[in-house]
């Protein structure tokens, strides 16, 4: 039996547990046993045992629950709330600006904690009734979140960027620096996308978009607003929420700056420490971790028994559901490996007279299905041990490639039907229809496939910054 057969029959097999609803990490191993027995032999079950300690055996790996502890500590904090006041204050004159100050609140916060519902809830929820109660469309104000919370995954430091390096011995600084330039295009275009959509919803209604008004004194966050504020009234006292910009006065604007930027500044050391090689991944992750423990100690003074324990158990449980997909991936993709599948895949589409863009497309149609089923670390540690060699082969930079698989994945984040997201935004906004979640986060996929393609005709956006920095390509 061939490599490419065996291939589909335990990519067939896998697919099948996952459906029937068998947690991915189990669904890894239990299909790793089955392909030993029916491939290879019982006993060889000392292969699996072997695999899954030497896969772990990592201290690169310290930076996955090291990272997650980091982002742990900064969600359980206000920092959320300082972030989404801080954006608004700075970038909220515009139409639509709370929406935008939200995806560009997402943008920071993602940089503190890597992770995309940590970002969806911990800033959809101080957002999302904000918005709503100022008037914006509900689709708006849950789409915004939806779709900023998926750049937890780009904007680096990110789990998945971390694991995509391990998992095809790619350079994680590297990584880091080619997802910065994405990362920041990327929020822009949500942003411009919000200013589209709004202006578009208020020529189709022939009238103002929010005919709601708010009292004046009314600060970003529902409360009332300093003294120093400056906002802008109305003749009768009141303000419209998009219609008019708020003006803050310029006291205002630095005294929440300075909330703000000892967090930004531990997220740029952190960063800078890994880029100029002073620091390894799990080194420089630790120093994020405890930075983020003084930092919301010293500011927030919120620490205590109960909240170390909850960061404790988070960080627990997220590390090891990330550790166990790691080891049990780690397991099938040797197996495959030992079977010639990768090997006969990558010779097979060498050998194909296809335009290789053709098969980077066909690529990224499988990743866009699986996003819809699987979550990003699983896509990753699934597929690269097969389809990497194939990536070489056909003389795509793998760092540019791993930028724009993490763009395609953030599509799965926000369709349906297992778009983590959704379900993320819909928990922190109950009053607001699944339909509407759906109807506002749709639009984002039509972005972020724009923005592959940018990538795609401009690949430099990737590989300038790490070239730069680091000296490489």
């Amino acid at each position: 039996m061939s490599g490419l057969v065996i291939g589909a029959i335990v990519g067939a097999l896998l697919l099948v547990m996952m459906a029937l609803g068998v947690p991915v990490a189990y669904a890894l191993g239990l299909t790793a046993l089955l392909a030993i027995i029916v491939f290879l032999s019982p006993s060889e079950f000392w292969y699996f045992a072997n695999t899954t300690f030497d896969s772990l055996n990592s201290f690169s790996l310290l930076a996955v629950p090291l990272f997650i502890l980091m982002g742990a500590v900064f969600g359980r904090s206000k920092a959320s709330d300082d972030l989404l006041e801080a954006a608004h204050v700075w970038f909220g004159r515009v139409r639509g600006g709370l929406a935008m100050s939200s995806v560009l609140a997402c943008a920071m916060f993602s940089a503190l904690t890597g992770s995309s519902p940590a970002t969806s809830a911990a800033i959809g929820k101080i957002a999302i009734p904000e918005m709503i109660r100022r008037g914006y469309p509900k689709d708006v104000a849950t789409g915004a979140i939806v779709a900023g919370g998926t750049l937890g995954i780009l904007i680096p430091p990110s789990v998945t960027l971390i694991l995509y390096g391990i998992s095809t011995e790619q350079s994680i600084g590297q990584l880091f620096l080619g997802g910065v330039v994405p990362g920041i295009m990327i929020t822009v275009m949500f942003c411009v996308w919000i200013f589209i959509s709004l202006t578009l919803k208020r020529l189709r209604a022939g009238a103002p978009i929010i005919p709601e008004k708010v009292p004046a004194g009314t600060s970003a966050g529902g409360g009332a607003a300093s003294g120093d504020s400056g906002t802008a009234t109305s003749g009768d006292g009141e303000l419209s929420a998009i219609e008019r910009a708020e003006l803050y006065s310029w006291a205002h604007r630095i005294k929440i700056l300075v909330k703000v930027i000892p967090f930004l500044t531990l997220i740029v050391g952190v960063l800078a420490t890994l880029y100029l090689g002073i620091a390894t991944p799990s080194e420089a992750a630790a120093v994020g971790a405890l930075g983020a423990f003084v930092l919301v100690a010293v500011f927030y003074r919120s620490l205590n028994l109960r909240k170390i324990l909850d960061v404790g158990l988070e960080t627990t449980r997220t590390g090891t559901m990330i550790m166990m997909i790691i080891a049990f991936s780690a397991v099938l993709g040797q197996i495959l490996a030992f079977l010639g599948v990768p090997q006969e895949l990558a010779a097979a589409i060498a050998g194909m007279e296809v335009n290789r863009w053709i098969i980077f497309i066909a690529m990224n149609v499988v990743f866009l299905i699986l996003g819809f089923f699987v979550p990003p670390v699983a896509i990753i540690l699934i597929t690269m041990p097969v389809l990497f060699p194939v990536v070489v082969a056909l003389g795509f930079d793998p760092i540019w490639f791993g930028i724009v698989m993490t763009l395609n994945m953030e599509m799965g984040l926000i369709t349906p039907p297992v778009g983590l997201n959704l379900f993320v935004v819909q928990g922190i906004a109950p009053e607001v229809p699944l339909r509407d979640i759906l109807l506002g986060a749709l639009p984002y996929v039509g972005v972020l496939a724009v923005g592959i393609l940018v990538l795609c005709v401009f690949p430099d956006l990737v590989t300038w910054l790490p070239s730069q920095m680091l000296g490489t390509g």
